[in-house]
């Protein structure tokens, strides 16, 4: 199972939201290049990075901290925020990004992602973020009446790499990860699925580990207030 340690930024600073509201944002970091290198040395081979800016504004906002995250990591970087055009993906994939992620586009633009998808196998995820199991887009601030299982269920044989699954409700508030509503989208797609928002410690890994359809966790909070130890969480999760 992969962990994928999480850089979150806003006007360029590395932060975390509680339940993705823009207003409630702790900064960690200035510098994403030192935080991602520091993320590398302690063994992550994976690095999950959103440009929230982006993901409000529906543009690249912090293309600059994203770079900088790319160059300290040195390994592979997933990346969304903002992405919703085909232009958006490729600049990003030629730009060294192992794979980006989608959400708002996902949902308003179901045609585009597999398009995408299908050009780029493999190197799209598609986020389903949900409040009380319905979908939110445009940076979480909007809710859907479509379900988390019926837009997973779109992207089915579209050459999609993963679903990116978020509580958004838990994200960073130390809470632990919804792990019956992870499983249950799991057993209703046969796309992998990366759980997020809430991570508190081990326990919520430890959770997850060897469960079918769970391709791994991401992590943020947790591990920057030192609720959680990265080469503990890789070591548990092999």
């Amino acid at each position: 199972m992969i962990i994928f340690p999480a850089i979150d930024l806003k006007g360029g600073q590395c932060v975390r939201l509680a339940e993705g509201d823009m207003d409630r944002a702790t900064i960690y970091a200035d510098d994403p290049g030192a935080q991602a290198k520091l993320f590398a040395d302690a063994g992550a081979k994976v690095l999950h990075v959103v440009d929230l800016d982006g993901a409000f504004a529906g543009a690249s906002r912090n293309g600059a901290g994203v770079a900088r995250a790319i160059a300290g990591f040195g390994g592979r970087v997933q990346v969304g925020g903002g992405i919703r055009s085909r232009a958006d993906v490729e600049r990003w994939l030629e730009a060294g990004v192992w794979r980006t992620v989608m959400g708002t586009a996902a949902l308003e633009n179901a045609d585009l992602v597999r398009e995408v998808a299908r050009a780029h196998p493999g190197r799209i995820v598609v986020a389903v973020d949900a409040r009380d199991g319905f979908v939110a887009t445009r940076g979480w601030a909007t809710r859907s009446t479509v379900s988390v299982a019926e837009l997973a269920q779109r992207f089915e044989d579209a050459g999609v790499a993963a679903l990116l699954f978020t509580d958004v409700g838990r994200d960073g508030m130390l809470k632990g990860v919804n792990i019956d509503a992870t499983l249950n989208l799991a057993a209703a797609t046969t796309l992998p699925v990366i759980a997020s928002g809430g991570v508190a410690g081990l326990d919520d890994i430890r959770a997850l580990v060897g469960q079918p359809g769970i391709e791994g966790v991401i992590t943020g909070r947790a591990l920057y207030d030192g609720r959680l130890d990265l080469r503990e969480a890789l070591a548990l999760a092999g």
